[in-house]
C-alpha cells in the first residue's frame, strides 16, 4: 500500500473512531453532575427560576444540577463562558430573552449568539414590572412621566444590566412617553432590587420573580407590568397599554442553550427532561407564584424564536436610539 493511501486510512479509521465514541458518550449522557450556567447574580429572576427547576429537571435526568451565577455586562460575561465550554451537555446557558436583545446594543460580543449556541427548550415566560421605591412621589405611571416632563433627566431607573427586557421596558416608556429618563444598568435583579428598597434608585423595570416578594410584603410598589395582559400574580397591576401606551409589549423568557456542536442525543435528551419537568404540577404552581408561565418548546421552536427576535429587536433599539451607556 502507498504511504499517501495509508496515511488516508488511519485518519479515516481515527475520525471513525471518534465519531464513535461521540455517539457512544452521547447515548450515555448524562453520567456526571450538570453545570447550569446563570448570567446574572443570585437573586434575581433568572436565578429564581433555574432554581424552581434544578431539582425536578435534576431527577428526570438523574443527575444533579449546580447553579453557577456569573453575573456581569448584561449577561454577557456567563454566556461567553458557556461558548467556550466543552459541547458534551454539561455546561447549560439558562438565561434571559436579553439573549437575543444583547447582539443589537453591544457593537462587539465576544461570541456569535446564533452560531456559538445551539437551542434546547423555552423555559418560561412573564412580564417585566415596573416598581418603585415606597417613599418616591410618584404614585403612577402618569406621575413619573409629569415628573420626568417637569425635570428632563431628573427620573432615574434600574434595570438587570444593559440590553435587558427591564432596559428596553424603561427605554420604551421614556420614548413613548418623550421624556428622557436616565438608565442605571445592575449586574442582576437582586443588586437592582437592593438598591431600589434602599433608595439609591427610585424606580426598577424587572421581572416579576426578583420583585414579587418585595411588592407583596409593602418593600416595593408597583405601577405596571409591561405585558398585554394583567399579571395573575398582581391582577391590580395595570399594563402599559391600558395606561395609553399604545402597542407597548415587552415579554421576558427564559431558555436554556448549549456550545454549538453539542451532540442532536444530548439536546434531545435534555429537551425531553424539561417538558417532562414542566408538566408536574408543583412546578407549574412554583411558576405561577413567580408571575411566570409553563411554557416549553422543541429546539426548533426556540431556534424561530432567537432568529425572529434577533431581528425585532435590532429595528426596536434602532428606532429607540437605545445604545449601552
Amino acid at each position: 500500500m502507498r504511504r499517501s493511501n495509508l496515511v488516508v486510512t488511519v485518519i479515516s479509521v481515527a475520525l471513525s473512531l471518534l465519531s464513535f465514541a461521540q455517539v457512544a458518550g452521547a447515548q450515555s449522557w448524562p453520567n456526571k453532575p450538570i453545570k447550569f450556567v446563570v448570567p446574572y447574580p443570585p437573586g434575581g429572576g433568572t436565578d429564581v427560576i433555574a432554581r424552581i427547576m434544578q431539582e425536578p429537571l435534576g431527577q428526570a435526568l438523574g443527575q444533579q444540577i449546580i447553579i453557577d451565577n456569573r453575573g456581569g455586562a448584561g449577561g454577557s460575561i456567563g454566556t461567553d463562558i458557556v461558548s467556550k465550554s466543552a459541547a458534551d451537555g454539561y455546561t447549560v446557558l439558562f438565561t434571559l430573552s436579553s439573549h437575543t436583545i444583547n447582539p443589537a446594543i453591544y457593537p462587539k460580543l465576544a461570541f456569535d449568539t446564533e452560531k456559538d449556541f445551539l437551542p434546547v427548550s423555552l423555559v418560561a415566560s412573564l412580564p417585566q414590572i415596573l416598581v418603585a421605591n415606597p417613599d418616591f412621589p410618584a404614585k403612577t405611571v402618569k406621575d413619573v412621566i409629569d415628573m420626568a416632563k417637569a425635570k428632563p433627566d431628573s427620573i432615574s431607573y434600574a434595570s438587570v444590566g444593559n440590553g435587558s427586557p427591564g432596559h428596553l421596558a424603561g427605554a420604551m416608556m421614556a420614548g413613548y412617553a418623550g421624556v428622557s429618563m436616565t438608565h442605571i444598568p445592575y449586574r442582576g435583579g437582586g443588586p437592582a432590587v437592593t438598591d431600589v428598597m434602599a433608595g439609591q434608585v427610585p424606580l426598577l423595570w424587572v421581572s416579576i420573580p426578583a420583585a414579587a416578594n418585595y411588592v407583596k410584603t409593602g418593600k416595593l410598589r408597583a405601577l405596571a407590568v409591561s405585558t398585554v395582559k394583567r399579571s395573575p400574580v398582581f391582577p391590580d397591576v395595570p399594563t402599559m397599554a391600558e395606561l395609553g401606551f399604545k402597542d407597548y409589549e415587552v415579554d421576558s423568557w427564559y431558555a436554556m442553550f448549549v456550545p454549538a456542536k453539542t451532540p442532536q442525543p444530548v439536546i434531545d435528551t435534555l429537551y425531553k427532561a424539561t417538558v417532562k419537568a414542566l408538566a408536574e404540577p408543583a412546578v407549574k404552581e412554583k411558576l405561577l407564584a413567580q408571575g411566570a408561565e409553563a411554557v416549553g418548546s422543541t429546539p426548533a421552536q426556540l431556534g424561530a424564536i432567537v432568529k425572529n427576535e434577533i431581528v425585532k429587536w435590532k429595528k426596536v433599539t434602532k428606532d429607540a436610539a437605545i445604545k449601552v451607556e
